[in-house]
């Protein structure tokens, strides 16, 4: 999944960019754990998908 598409769901589920650390961006959202999206623009289909599962998308 491409890096853009996998932000564009977490920001339209209200998630926000808290921070950039290293070769991660942390999102947060209200009463949410802060969740890690890794910057590189293929993310494996695994991770995107534990990524959405832990944000309540999937």
């Amino acid at each position: 999944m491409k890096r853009r598409d996998l932000v564009k769901k977490l920001e339209a589920a209200g998630y926000k960019v808290d921070r950039d650390d290293g070769n991660h961006t942390i999102y947060e959202k209200d009463g949410e754990r802060p969740l890690q999206v890794p910057r590189h623009r293929e993310i494996n289909e695994n991770t995107a998908k534990s990524i959405l599962k832990a944000a309540g998308l999937k």
